[in-house]
């Protein structure tokens, strides 16, 4: 059962309109729905990454570590702000399959760049899932692993939703000035985000 709790939980937090799930849609609309979906594997290689982090007992330092959240958090502002200018800098007149004018940059590259320089991610596998987390069940290592495993398994439900929204606007043939704005939009709210996270504190 409580499993089932975690989640419910994890899928509603994995939901939560962010830099990875926006970046998703983007890569549906613009390469569709196969290589969208494909990318997710940059944002769960990233995401095991911290998981063992945590498991290891290294995740707890790390979100203690002022010093190691601000980098990281300059690192992905930098990262949003290059990946919205990226976008803002496309040719208007890119169809959404034109994949010269859309750059050679791998989507799944893209996807764990994004999801690695997060601090917030990392705060969900320090802060979020140690709290499902019950010593009487048995070892708490073994728990987090399978609960870090849960929280994957949510991130991959989420995160195809948002690539299969993508693949309806793709599918929906838009105009070029409505693909345009689409993608200066998606810009605009990388760019929030970047704000956002780089007014966020470390601790």
């Amino acid at each position: 059962m409580w499993l089932v709790v975690f989640f419910g939980a994890a899928v509603l937090v994995a939901l939560t309109p962010g830099a990875n799930n926006l970046l998703g849609m983007h890569h549906a609309v613009h390469h569709g729905l196969a290589k969208a979906a494909t990318a997710l594997v940059g944002r769960l290689f990233a995401f095991s990454l911290m998981i063992i982090a945590v498991v290891a007992g290294l995740g707890p330092l790390l979100a203690a570590s002022t010093t190691a959240l601000t980098v990281i958090k300059w690192l992905g502002v930098a990262y949003l702000v290059y990946l919205a200018a990226r976008i803002f800098f496309t040719p208007s007149q890119a169809a959404p399959h034109d994949e010269k004018a859309l750059g050679k940059s791998s989507p799944v590259r893209k996807e764990f760049l994004v999801a690695i320089s997060n601090p917030k991610a990392l705060l969900i596998f320090t802060a979020f899932v140690p709290q499902f987390v019950d010593p009487s069940r048995g070892p708490v290592q073994a728990q987090l692993a399978v609960l870090g495993v849960v929280y994957l398994a949510a991130e991959v439900l989420a995160g195809t939703g948002y690539v299969t929204i993508g693949a309806i606007i793709r599918k929906a043939d838009l105009s070029a000035r409505a693909r345009r704005r689409l993608d200066q939009g998606t810009g605009t709210l990388l760019l929030g985000m970047a704000g956002v996270l780089a007014g966020s504190a470390t601790r």
